[in-house]
């Protein structure tokens, strides 16, 4: 099912873009099992994409080029950017936004046929090698034993990556609607205080609910969301002093202070690194329909 929106927010996400296409995926009793331990594919969505929380009966892999994919696991958003992956684990339930025009990669493992197992979602390393190696195994030609030879050591170099980058969501009642209304809008400059007097509590009951949900103060959550969202719109094109205005800095240095305070780098050294690996859109690949 396909359906266009209007530019409205979903809980817990980016508000929507207008012309957003949310598709639903089908439940895991319904998709059919591939005869490889690893299936892979590509999918360019010509408008920004949404697809409906869901799960998968297989392990999923996701990653993107020339642009950005953003998924809610319950309280947690996760932020997948060029040079990552998102590690998605068989049965876990879960929704997606791709940006449009983005590149999105994705690879199914079977449970049942994988070495190991990652129990949790997670960010993954996609190094050149990983990326080769599933742009191989999208290929319909390859005979058996090829494939188990590419397969075994993509199981050899899948590792999670050193830096996982999730925004966990308070979940807490009192604070929620602070953290639906800087999702909505990560430009949002009110203080603790005018917070504090819009939802009627006292401006120490937000921190505590901040440090005890997310284990960080009030700032440094809100530092971190916008964070996230400066990924996306980077990724999308827009130079920093844009960004920064979007996101409601005073200057562009402060914001890169505060990307780098977060990321452990610049936004052009952080985007530099990951436009150095290589461009496997060149190379043929099968079309992929789910996330």
């Amino acid at each position: 099912m396909v359906r266009p929106s209007r530019g409205d927010a979903s809980p817990g996400m980016w508000r929507r873009e207008a012309g957003t296409v949310v598709l639903r995926v089908a439940p895991p009793a319904e998709q059919v099992t591939a005869p490889f331990a690893i299936t892979a594919g590509l999918h360019v969505p010509r408008v920004p994409t949404e697809w409906a929380p869901h799960s998968h009966a297989r392990h999923e892999l996701v990653w993107v080029r020339g642009g950005t994919l953003t998924s809610r696991v319950q309280d947690r958003v996760f932020t997948v950017s060029e040079g990552y992956g998102l590690w998605m684990p068989a049965g876990v339930v879960h929704g997606g936004r791709a940006t449009a025009g983005a590149r999105f990669y994705a690879a199914f493992f079977d449970p049942d046929r994988a070495p190991f197992t990652f129990e949790e979602p997670g960010a993954v390393a996609m190094t050149p090698l990983l990326e080769s190696l599933l742009t191989h195994l999208s290929r319909t030609d390859l005979d058996a034993e090829a494939r188990e030879r590419a397969e075994s050591v993509v199981f050899d170099v899948l590792q999670p990556s050193q830096h996982q980058f999730v925004l966990q969501l308070p979940g807490d009642p009192r604070i929620d609607a602070i953290a639906e209304a800087l999702l909505d809008d990560p430009a949002d400059c009110r203080s603790l205080e005018e917070w504090a007097r819009w939802l009627g509590i006292s401006d120490r009951t937000i921190t505590r609910a901040f440090r005890h949900a997310t284990g960080l103060s009030f700032a440094q959550w809100r530092q971190v969301l916008r964070v996230h969202r400066a990924l996306m719109l980077l990724s999308e094109g827009l130079d920093v002093t844009t960004v920064s205005e979007t996101l409601g800095y005073a200057q562009p240095s402060t914001f890169i202070a505060s990307f780098r305070r977060v990321m452990g780098t610049t936004p052009g050294a952080f985007f530099d690194t990951a436009e150095g690996a290589p461009a496997h859109v060149r190379n043929p690949v099968s079309p992929v329909h789910d996330s």
